[in-house]
């Protein structure tokens, strides 16, 4: 069997798994994220940013004091590097009524630096003398806090940081170097500077950087073009809605013209987690408007258009084997081969229930005789199938499966004289079940790939229907940790 167009994984999967239309509504495509998704995202998070953080380099300080027979003494800390952070496991996400708060708690730090003093001696004579070394600085019982406010900004996602601080609990200096054992109170008159220094470098840091994660979200495609037919709306709608343990973002998602400038549909949010009580970190929600955009969009840049012209019992292609069924199309035409031209009649309807998924197609199934050198169209018949299925789901995957519950034939015209549908019946019904269902199941079974972040994969997918959408649920994984680099990060 050939066809003037390969459709999409997708289009095949939404074209033969579903029957009749169910009632209207705004479409949508709603991702979920739960609990554990939400502790995946705060690790992540938490652990880039502490990479991001090292090395950090802080403000330098210098006092002036009066030592006991020493007089006035300057000294200076400089070369103040954090180089190391450790995150304890006290660490949280927990969305609030218009954001984000990750509380970073429990971490450890590792600071180097370079120390110096000088002092004037009246007492050798004028004589300037002078020590320096280094210092190892141990920070414990620090906590990070960050408010973070994800907004919708004309379909794109906007970030703003509300609150940002940082808390540190006990600092420990310990001098190496020249005769550090007995400037050791000396340097300790640092020990406040360095613990404002890094209470007021660290949110700093961390506020710019969130400019790299807002950018990567206003950057988002607000289309993604699947072909050169079909684009799918991206834009978001409404903003994020918080839940005590979950975020749901709301998501267009309708099938476009992929010339044709996207449409800003808008949805009442309704927040769910819907996973037969399980708990899952990514819940991804397809409406059944969805698939039906897309059905849409490739009946009216009139892609769905087959023609066949191989079947496993190629004698169905030749007029000989409907000498009996159809005996003046034998007689006009002996012994010449066929094709069958079917393109769809008006655009595939598909619906999603709790017991299963199915589509009504209706088709003009054209027979076209190969008479010497001339193609010669002789009948049109009107074909209205309905199949059902079954939606699996393997890592990044997505796979179908679908069978043939019923169908109806009338005839359109024919330049054959009248015959009966009833004739024809059994030969129509072996044909796709024999040509029309493995075709299209084996094109289903290599699968569509579901759009996730590179270097993540989903992991034990399972699929659930409910009406009037498709819901899938997930926990994610590393796919390459390496290419976490690529990501922006707080």
């Amino acid at each position: 069997m050939a066809t003037h167009h390969h459709l999409l994984p997708l289009l095949l999967l939404v074209l033969l798994l579903a029957p009749s239309p169910a009632a209207a509504h705004e479409s949508h495509i709603s991702a979920v994220i739960g609990s554990s998704g939400l502790a995946f995202a705060k690790d992540v998070l938490i652990g880039e940013a502490a990479r991001s953080l090292t090395p950090l380099r802080l403000p330098g300080a210098e006092k002036s004091m009066r030592v006991p027979f020493l007089g006035g003494v300057r000294a200076a800390v400089s070369n103040i590097t954090l180089f190391h952070l450790d995150v304890g496991d006290d660490s949280a996400l927990r969305p609030g009524d218009s954001g984000l708060l990750v509380v970073a708690s429990g971490v450890s730090a590792n600071i180097s630096m370079a120390w110096s003093y000088s002092y004037d001696s009246w007492y050798f004579g004028p004589l300037q003398i002078s020590d320096s070394g280094t210092a190892s600085i141990l920070v414990q019982g620090m906590e990070v806090g960050i408010t973070m406010e994800i907004k919708n900004y004309n379909g794109s996602l906007a970030l703003n940081v509300s609150q940002c601080g940082c808390y540190v609990k006990d600092l420990e200096i310990s001098l190496d170097g020249g005769a550090s054992w007995f400037y050791q109170g000396l340097i300790n008159a640092f020990e406040d500077d360095i613990r404002a220094a890094v209470e007021k470098v660290v949110p700093e840091n961390i506020i710019g950087s969130t400019s790299k994660l807002d950018s990567f979200l206003q950057g988002l495609p607000r289309s993604v073009s699947l072909d050169n037919i079909t684009a799918l709306n991206m834009t978001f709608m409404n903003d994020p809605q918080y839940g005590n343990s979950s975020i749901e973002f709301d998501i267009n998602g309708l099938f476009t013209s992929a010339v044709a400038k996207t449409s800003n549909l808008q949805k009442h949010p309704q927040l769910s987690l819907s996973c037969g009580g399980a708990s899952n970190m990514l819940v991804l929600s397809l409406d059944e408007t969805v698939f039906n955009s897309a059905l849409d969009v490739y009946y009216k840049a009139g892609s769905m258009h087959w023609v066949v012209d191989k079947v496993s019992d190629q004698s169905l292609l030749n007029t000989a084997g409907w000498k009996f069924i159809i005996p003046r199309l034998y007689w006009s035409y002996p012994n010449d081969d066929m094709v069958l031209n079917i393109s769809m009649a008006s655009s595939p309807i598909m619906w999603i229930t709790s017991e299963n998924i199915g589509a009504t197609i209706n088709a003009d199934m054209i027979i076209d005789v190969l008479h010497g050198t001339e193609t010669i169209p002789v009948a049109c018949i009107s074909v209205v199938v309905s199949a059902s299925g079954v939606v699996e789901a393997s890592g990044n995957k997505v796979y179908g499966r679908v069978e043939l519950n019923d169908f109806s034939l009338s005839l359109k015209w024919s330049n054959i004289g009248n015959f009966h549908m009833s004739l024809i019946q059994g030969v129509i019904r072996v044909f796709l079940n024999t040509a029309c269902m493995p075709y299209l199941n084996s094109r289903l079974g290599h699968g569509f790939i579901l759009p996730v972040v590179h270097g993540f994969t989903l992991k034990d997918v399972y699929v659930i229907t409910s009406t009037p959408q498709l819901t899938l649920c997930s926990d994610i994984a590393f796919a390459n940790a390496s290419s976490l680099a690529s990501l922006p990060v707080l």
